[in-house]
Formats: C-alpha cells, sequence, structure tokens
C-alpha cells in the first residue's frame, strides 16, 4: 500500500493545553495535553497510508521529545488561530513532500488507533476535501484536502462549515478517531475505548471513575 499521507498535527505547548479538564491540577492538566499529543502522534506513525507526520507547535521542549518518536517539528509560527497556523505548517509540508497529500489532525485523540486512521484515509477520493466529525457531530477532529484546495474551518461548528465548503465527511465508526477529549467526561470515554501508552500511563492514577 502506497504511504500517501502526510499528517499535520497543530500541539499547543502542553502548559497552555486542555484548560477543561477541570478538577485536575494545572501539573495533571499539563502532562495529560502532552500524553494526548504522544499518543495521537503514535498512532500516525503506525498508519501503513501515512508517510510523514509533521507537528507544529512553539514549545520547543516538548518538539524535541515529539521529535525523538519519529515526526518532524516545526514551530507554530502563526499565532492568528489554529486555521492560520495549520496553512502555514502545510506550506512547509508541500515543501519537504509535494508528492503526498496533507491531512491535518487534531492532538488530542489519545484513543487513536492506526487502523482507524488507515481506514479512514483509505476511504478519501483522491483530491476531493474531505473531513472526519467528531464523536458530539459538530466538530472536526480530520480535515484533508490537496494543497491547492487547503482550506480548513476548524472551530465552533466545523463539522457544518466543512460540510457547507464541499468537503466530503467520511463515514464509519471510527470511535478513537473521532474522540478528541475536551473534558473529564470526553477522557473517560477514550479511556474506555482504549488509549496509548502515554495517557494510559497517567490516568491510571487519576481515580476518573
Amino acid at each position: 500500500m502506497e504511504r500517501a499521507y502526510v499528517v499535520v498535527v497543530p500541539v499547543k505547548p502542553p502548559a497552555f493545553g486542555k484548560s477543561r479538564l477541570l478538577g485536575l491540577s494545572d501539573t495533571h492538566r499539563r502532562d495529560l495535553a502532552g500524553a494526548f499529543a504522544l499518543d495521537t502522534v503514535a498512532a500516525c506513525l503506525a498508519a501503513s497510508q501515512v508517510a510523514q507526520v509533521l507537528v507544529a507547535t512553539d514549545d520547543a521542549v516538548f518538539a524535541a521529545t515529539l521529535a525523538a518518536t519519529g515526526c518532524a517539528t516545526v514551530p507554530d509560527g502563526d499565532t492568528n488561530g489554529l486555521n492560520p497556523a495549520l496553512r502555514q505548517a502545510v506550506s512547509e509540508a508541500l515543501r519537504r513532500w509535494p508528492a503526498l497529500q496533507p491531512v491535518a489532525l487534531l492532538a488530542d485523540l489519545p484513543a487513536l488507533r492506526a487502523a482507524d486512521l488507515d481506514t479512514a484515509l483509505g476511504a478519501l477520493v483522491p483530491d476531493r476535501p474531505a473531513f472526519v466529525a467528531d464523536a458530539d457531530g459538530t466538530g472536526t477532529t480530520l480535515y484533508t484536502a490537496s494543497y491547492d484546495g487547503f482550506a480548513p474551518s476548524f472551530g465552533i461548528d466545523s463539522c457544518a462549515a466543512h460540510r457547507a465548503g464541499g468537503a466530503l465527511e467520511v463515514a464509519g465508526e471510527l470511535a478513537g478517531l473521532r474522540r478528541d477529549v475536551d473534558n473529564l467526561d470526553d477522557l473517560r470515554t477514550a479511556v474506555a475505548l482504549g488509549v496509548g501508552v502515554a495517557t494510559a500511563r497517567l490516568v491510571a492514577n487519576l481515580h476518573l471513575h
């Protein structure tokens, strides 16, 4: 199977991530944000259709930790929001890997499995914009398009925005790919699905039940 995709993962510095994980200490929130990103990237690296993973983050120390797993990293050079930052990172992906198709993926998918990502990528129509809705059906966890047509609309009601923009909605259960984590209920659901090694190590001591 040809590895046809570069996955671009925007990662907030863990110190600023997951503010809605209420009831946890700042240290736990920071550590979980980092663990989610590590597990998301690990699943991408294990996917058979993914040729490259590019993480955009302004946390230089965490970037080094991520790079050690086998992905490439770049600074998150646009502070105007997620979509401009993604477009800038995808411009760098084009410079490095012009033959690959870019895929934007959220970094808070600790239950992501490589098989789910491969299933979603295998359902794509070449060069047709597409997205995966989150478990709540209003947000988006994955967006892809050709380099020329890359126009993400992450944010409030991004699912409807991507659909209105002509992107194809990817069907299927894809449970781990759809379960982004914003709050403790989301985290409990992700844990029930089965989270990656980094997240599992942390939640074992959190008494989430």
